[in-house]
């Protein structure tokens, strides 16, 4: 004798498992979601690709795909986007006149004090208001001299003499 079970007799896991299995759409539209914070968090251009490989994952799911296909539709968009569109989207946003660069990029080519000497692998300096931790590009630099930020390396400043940086 075969036993059929009652609807709605499975456990709350197994029910939204079920629901899940019917509904991929909700998983896309979630990862969506999450990359999107992520990247409001990063602003690194990357998180905000993936979303748009889940985007093209949750459009493959309404025209009816398979979920491996669902997974191979997101992987191939994320890649693609990641590898053309995100050094295209960088070079935009890093381009401009000084004036419109913003926190880190705006800091590049200022002056700074030396509040401590700065050598190769440590040392602190003034940027406007800021105290920063630096290295130098070649030698030591002296407490009190004046340096120029050329680059900026996660929260240090690597800078140089201001002699080494004036055109010739």
């Amino acid at each position: 004798m075969t036993v059929i079970p009652l609807a709605g007799s499975g456990t709350k896991g197994e029910m939204m498992f079920e629901w899940l299995g019917e509904n991929w759409w909700a998983l896309w539209l979630t990862v969506f979601l999450a990359f999107s914070v992520v990247e409001m968090l990063t602003l690194d251009l990357f998180f905000i690709m993936l979303g748009g490989g889940a985007l093209a994952g949750l459009i493959a799911d309404f025209a009816g795909a398979d979920f491996w296909l669902q997974i191979v539709i997101f992987s191939v968009v994320s890649l693609l986007m990641i590898v053309f569109v995100r050094p295209v989207a960088m070079k935009h946003l890093h381009k401009g006149p000084a004036e419109q660069r913003s926190n880190i990029d705006r800091l590049i080519g200022q002056s700074a004090l030396v509040i401590e000497a700065v050598s190769g692998t440590s040392g602190l300096v003034k940027i406007g208001g800021d105290v920063w931790s630096a290295r130098s590009t070649a030698g030591v630099l002296d407490a009190g001299s004046t340096v120029q930020v050329t680059r900026i390396d996660g929260a240090t400043a690597v800078v140089a003499s201001s002699a080494e940086n004036s055109p010739r």
